[in-house]
């Protein structure tokens, strides 16, 4: 016959400074019993919108570079998904801890629009 325990609140406060993962571990120990508890968050950062507006003759290229800013201790891979006509860029973009690194956004338009 076992006795169930009394449940145990441990109050956890977490505040990151920037988007990443985090990970820790939570040792507990007591005369007859010792338990490990591995966390792990993971923080996204704020979705962030921005517009960009082209002016380029028909027939010609205008590249706009796009910087890609890694703060986390993780590295990123990004996949760039193009949506419209005469656009044009890397497919897959890496980006290192503590990088910023240039998305090369290419608007080639083949007739005026």
């Amino acid at each position: 016959f076992l006795e169930k325990s009394p449940a145990v609140e441990l109050p956890i406060k977490f505040i990151p400074k920037c988007a990443g993962r985090y990970c820790c571990q939570i040792l507990l120990k007591s005369s007859c019993d010792v338990r490990v508890y591995v966390v792990e968050c993971i923080v996204n950062a704020v979705r962030a919108e921005a517009e960009l507006e082209f002016l380029s003759p028909a027939y010609q290229a205008v590249t706009q570079d796009i910087p890609i800013s890694n703060m986390s201790h993780q590295d990123w891979k990004f996949e760039a998904v193009l949506e419209g006509h005469s656009f044009y860029g890397p497919p897959v973009l890496y980006v290192g801890p503590g990088e910023t690194v240039q998305y090369p956004l290419m608007f080639k338009p083949i007739a005026e629009c």
